[in-house]
């Protein structure tokens, strides 16, 4: 069941009320900042890609469909990837080599999974640290193997084998058998 200031956000985006954004800011700007810092470290950098989300936000405001996810969640979409994407600009920028195709981390689609257990970050807490961090850092903060085997001083060996053991543990949370 959504929460009252959910509905009246969803309906004031479907009528192109502007007020919506107002209320968005109000009630996820401080959650948003949270993802989005997460992936950026530089507040400046982060703080520009809020104000990126709330305009996407904004744009895409007719595109949302509360049967397919949660405002939350469709807000976690659109911040992250924007982080993403800020990320990658201010890299390609500094002619640092981005190595997307190269990279052989696990690619997952939102496709298959259910919106409702959407709350990996809860469950990832659940995990030894040293799964945490890898899963932290290949998913969450957008590294390839490769760049969180440098950064985390961890044998490229033992982020693939954390990796693998982590996402196994993930799996048993998700789908018990």
């Amino acid at each position: 069941m959504s929460k009252p200031i959910e509905i009246e956000i969803v309906t004031l985006l479907e009528k192109g009320d502007k007020r919506a954004i107002s209320l968005l800011y109000e009630n996820y700007a401080d959650a948003l900042f949270g993802v989005i810092s997460k992936v950026i470290t530089d507040p400046e950098m982060a703080q520009d890609a809020l104000q990126e989300t709330f305009i996407k936000v904004w744009k895409k405001a007719k595109t949302y469909d509360p049967n397919k996810a949660k405002l939350f969640t469709w807000l976690y979409r659109i911040a992250y990837n924007t982080s993403i994407d800020k990320v990658r600009s201010s890299s390609n920028k500094t002619k640092k080599e981005v190595q997307i195709q190269d990279s052989n981390v696990y690619k997952l689609t939102s496709d298959g999974l259910n919106q409702d257990v959407m709350d990996i970050k809860k469950h990832l807490n659940t995990l030894d640290d040293k799964y945490q961090i890898v899963i932290q850092a290949l998913f969450f903060e957008g590294m390839t193997q490769q760049e969180a085997s440098d950064e985390l001083e961890i044998p490229l060996g033992t982020i693939k084998s954390r990796l693998k053991i982590g996402l196994r543990e993930l799996k048993k949370i998700y789908d018990p058998q």
